[in-house]
């Protein structure tokens, strides 16, 4: 019996990992100072979930084959020390799924935006083929109920690779330590400004990610994405180079179709960047032997990752969408998406400044002209999550300089929100939340049904 202990286990990967290896067979234990939900119902039906809160060094012995510590421990926890001190291998989660994938073929998908649907779609063509695989995405899917697996029979692990930090003993980017015979990038644009302090030194973790592509292997890359294509024409000439962009298509009735030599293929997603993810898809499962044929028929029942453009309610003139985007590139994207996909509605978009990147002075500037596509633009943050982050506070003049627009809207109060949104709604109306947040507790499904009423 494999015995493995999970120091953090409540965080969003950690704890769909510790499932996936429960569910392997091993012996899995785990400790943390607070789980929230939906992670500590998932650990408690299992019965994963730790029997106190805290860190206890007592919960760890020899007979331990490896510990897992998440990005939330410190370097000083009481339980990595007993562990380093026992002398017990010490794995993040990334390192591990290597560990555990190091016979597989790999397939990592890398940038800055696109990278969970990619993921996704590649998961959702090769189950749609019988194709038996390894996963590890970051967004909840339709249809999924851990997203970590890891399986003896399959043969190939399809691989969300995130560039934030693995864990205090591996200060690095998770991708780099994935290693993947097949890698992509879709795009790079400055975030995580916390840890990468200029641009440059988030462009050169994209690099490091480029030389740890096993030897030989293929890197599938957005060549309309002008800084990924400069980066990646020039390194590595042993690498098999896939450049991709927008595929042909056309919109009409309000359906994406993309356009085949076998026909058009209506899609149930759609925008610019929704497109170039599904031809990046596309040559990963080309490479990974599905046909075009095949990847056609499987993709157009693709509906989409979790919070990624997700459909909330609609009504004859009326329609409200979620979605994850709180970077800049990501932002102008999804506002985009939608400005053309409803051309003859009046576009509400409204974004939440939640992470530490979007509330920091230095960053600001990076929104330039991001809700140009909008019609009415709402920006709401939160000052008590400023003060939590130690930031200074962010004046509402500053933020509308950094945006580009003197009518943008600055809404600090959930309530005020719901009176914006409810203000500016017409009766051909598209609403567009935006957040890696949660608008400081607004329900979006009760806002959705009140927009649509």
């Amino acid at each position: 019996m494999h015995r493995v202990h999970f120091i953090a286990i409540g965080g969003s990967a950690m704890h769909n990992l510790a499932i996936a290896l429960h569910r392997k067979g091993f012996e899995v234990t785990g400790s943390d100072d607070e789980i929230f939900e939906p992670s500590r119902s998932r650990l408690d039906n299992l019965g994963l979930l730790p029997d106190k809160f805290g860190w206890d060094p007592y919960r760890i012995d020899t007979g331990l084959e490896a510990v897992i510590l998440g990005m939330h421990a410190r370097a000083d926890n009481p339980e990595l020390l007993r562990a380093q001190e026992l002398g017990i291998p010490i794995f993040s989660y990334p390192g591990y799924f290597h560990e555990q994938t190091r016979d597989k073929t790999r397939v990592v998908i890398g940038g800055s935006h696109g990278k969970t649907t990619i993921t996704s779609m590649v998961i959702h063509v090769l189950r749609q083929e019988g194709v038996e695989l390894d996963y590890l995405v970051g967004a909840q899917l339709e249809g999924f109920d851990c997203m970590v697996r890891l399986s003896p029979e399959s043969a190939v692990a399809i691989i969300e690779g995130d560039e934030y930090l693995a864990s205090a003993l591996e200060p690095v980017p998770k991708f780099h330590l994935y290693r993947p015979d097949i890698a992509l990038i879709s795009g790079i644009a400055w975030d995580h400004v916390n840890v990468f302090r200029t641009f440059a030194d988030y462009v050169e973790q994209f690099r490091g990610f480029i030389e740890r592509v096993e030897p030989g292997g293929a890197l599938v890359y957005c060549a309309e994405d002008h800084v990924v294509k400069e980066l990646v024409e020039g390194t590595r000439p042993d690498l098999i180079k896939v450049p991709y962009g927008t595929p042909a298509h056309r919109v009409v009735d309000g359906i994406t179709r993309l356009i085949t030599p076998s026909g058009a293929v209506p899609l149930k997603v759609f925008g610019r960047h929704n497109l170039q993810n599904l031809e990046g898809a596309r040559h990963i499962c080309h490479r990974l032997g599905i046909g075009d044929r095949s990847f056609n028929e499987a993709i157009a029942s693709f509906t989409g990752a979790a919070k990624r453009l997700q459909k909330l309610a609609e009504v004859p003139g009326r329609v409200v969408f979620k979605d994850f985007a709180h970077s800049p590139s990501k932002l102008k994207a999804t506002v985009e998406a939608v400005h053309e996909q409803y051309t003859d509605r009046v576009l509400i978009a409204c974004m939440e400044l939640h992470t530490f990147s979007s509330l920091s002075d230095g960053f600001l500037d990076q929104y330039a002209n991001a809700m140009d596509g909008a019609d009415k633009a709402i920006v709401f943050y939160d000052p008590h999550a400023v003060a939590l982050k130690r930031l200074p506070p962010v004046p509402p003049e500053r933020i509308r300089a950094a945006f580009g627009r003197d009518d943008l809207e600055i809404v600090t109060d959930p309530v005020a929100l719901i009176g914006a949104v409810r203000q500016a709604t017409t009766d051909r109306s598209a609403l567009l939340m935006m957040s890696s947040g949660n608008f400081g507790g607004v329900d979006l499904e009760a806002m959705a049904e009140a927009f649509i009423a």
